[in-house]
């Protein structure tokens, strides 16, 4: 991951601090299985860009994981083309957002239901 992709992921984390969520941050797919394991996050806003490993296949191997079905999983990528969002939907995301993520559209997607956005 690149160091300005680290200083968004932080950024992001901080306003969901801000928010009031308790948040982890990973870098890489092996650091998000495993936090996705230990943490046991209610929602995960995954890149599906990684470097290596994609946020696709994360997504289908903690979907995989004890518990993984019941985790929300909303799909971040700088890719906003009709075909990207059915594939994130498709892929097992409840929900699609652009980066860089706009704070109100971050706050819709986080407020809906599962499987609404």
């Amino acid at each position: 991951m690149q160091e300005a992709d680290q200083q968004n992921a932080d950024t992001l984390s901080m306003m969901l601090s801000l928010d009031g969520h308790e948040t982890a941050t990973a870098y890489t797919a092996r650091d998000a299985l495993a936090r996705a394991e230990s943490f046991r996050p209610q929602t995960i806003l995954l890149d599906v860009g990684l470097a290596g490993t994609d946020g696709y296949e994360v997504a289908r191997r903690i979907r995989a994981m004890p518990g993984g079905a019941s985790i929300r999983l909303i799909a971040l990528t700088g890719y906003g083309q009709p075909e990207d969002r059915a594939r994130a939907l498709r892929d097992g995301f409840e929900a699609h957002l652009v980066k860089p993520v706009a704070p109100e559209d971050k706050s819709k997607v986080l407020a809906a239901h599962p499987g609404s956005a």
